[in-house]
């Protein structure tokens, strides 16, 4: 799975900006660092296999966040 830099919708709506992707020390487990881009603009981390998952919301199958622009590298 490939998470790129970039703006992202999280299925509520909310907007948030993919900052990199980090390994935790003890698990080596993959995670994704992401700022909100509203409100005071917080820092979050999330396992990469949460961010990327499909979910299921009111009987709907979706993706928990869409990359809505592309990364300029």
């Amino acid at each position: 799975m490939a998470i790129r830099k970039g703006t992202y919708r999280h299925f509520k709506g909310n907007l948030y900006e993919v900052l990199d992707i980090a390994r935790h020390s003890e698990t080596q487990e993959e995670h994704v660092v992401y700022r909100a881009l509203y409100g005071e603009g917080g820092l979050w981390v999330r396992p990469l296999v949460m961010f990327d998952e499909i979910i299921e919301r009111d009987g709907l199958s979706m993706k928990r966040f869409v990359q809505v622009d592309e990364a300029i590298t």
